[in-house]
């Protein structure tokens, strides 16, 4: 189904060298001109105009790989305790470099504690490889059908994430993330995780077919990055479908060394940071290093704000937000 055409280059910062971009039709524009044409002339609008969009942006997508092996040191250096998930990454860019392969990544989950990072990873291993990014919280899905899409002789229907991520977007493999997979809900018509039974298997994903366009689209090159907090809500078919890395939150050293680094680089990424001195002091560095990854920008930044009200050029315990990130009540002094 799928086909690959001329070689280009594009240019991202991550990458050491320019990567490689193919182009790859994700969808055939003949299935998409039979079920358009099979339309009634009523009614079936938003279906009508999924097909428009689809043949008027065309099926190919740049399929996306680096040319060499990625600068990574800095991952190491910013997530100390995601070195297992980073090596195994390493491994299978180096199996693709210098061939005429497509990038492969194992599907994977990172299992760990709440806070400590593991959304963030996905997001930064999609700016690593240099293509998109498809995102869908399960916490807060309110629709089963939000990867597969439903059906369009239901009232509201609407494609699901995997075919909205590669026919609106320019990539035929961006990083798809299943934010708190283990949140998921079925309801009574839909298992919201149903469908990656056969996106996670690559046989079946290159013609996996949206139950809203009902036409096949080739999701085989996405590259799905999966978090949750605990495995045992996860059905087993999935967890076999992926390579599991338990994340252990950061050693108190790690932690220190996070926090370290996240304030310089608030500091340097604003005009107001020259305002501030180069490191902070031992006693704040040490009450950031005992909080969760997650909370660490929002404590540094409320740091920041009052100790530049306080017109101080560096942060102070004061500065920061209580036990838990928790406000200060506000009232009247008894």
């Amino acid at each position: 189904m799928s086909a690959e055409k001329g070689l280009v280059t594009v240019s991202t910062p991550a990458c050491s060298g320019l990567p490689i971009a193919r182009m790859r039709s994700v969808y055939r524009v003949g299935d998409v001109e039979k079920r358009l044409d099979k339309l009634p002339s009523r009614d079936h609008e938003t279906l009508r105009a999924t097909y428009e969009r689809m043949l008027e942006k065309g099926p190919e997508r740049f399929q996306v790989k680096p040319g060499g092996l990625p600068a990574m040191d800095h991952l190491y250096d910013e997530m100390p305790n995601f070195n297992e998930v980073l090596d195994d990454v390493r491994r299978q860019l180096a199996l693709c470099q210098d061939s005429r392969d497509a990038l492969e990544i194992t599907p994977m989950l990172l299992l760990g504690p709440p806070g400590i990072g593991k959304t963030h990873f996905a997001r930064e291993i999609a700016q690593l490889l240099g293509t998109g990014l498809g995102f869908i919280s399960m916490s807060s899905l309110t629709a089963g059908w939000v990867l597969s899409g439903a059906s369009s002789q239901w009232k509201g229907a609407r494609p699901g994430k995997v075919f909205e991520t590669l026919v609106d977007g320019a990539y035929a493999n961006p990083v798809m993330v299943v934010d708190e997979i283990d949140k998921a809900r079925a309801e009574h018509a839909y298992d919201p995780l149903g469908a990656l039974y056969s996106l996670l298997e690559h046989d079946t994903a290159c013609a996996f077919t949206d139950e809203f366009a009902d036409v096949a689209i080739d999701a085989s090159q996405l590259i799905w990055v999966a978090t949750a907090n605990d495995e045992r809500c996860i059905p087993e078919p999935i967890l076999n479908r992926m390579n599991v890395f338990e994340v252990q939150s950061p050693d108190s050293a790690a932690a220190r060394a996070i926090a370290l680094r996240l304030y310089q680089r608030l500091r340097h990424a604003h005009d107001w940071g020259q305002r501030f001195d180069d490191v902070p002091t031992e006693a704040v560095l040490e009450r950031l290093a005992a909080m969760a990854p997650r909370e660490m920008r929002r404590a540094w930044m409320t740091g920041f704000g009052n100790a530049r009200l306080a017109h101080r050029s560096a942060i102070e315990l004061a500065d920061l937000p209580g036990p838990g990130g928790k406000r200060q009540p506000i009232g009247f002094m008894q």
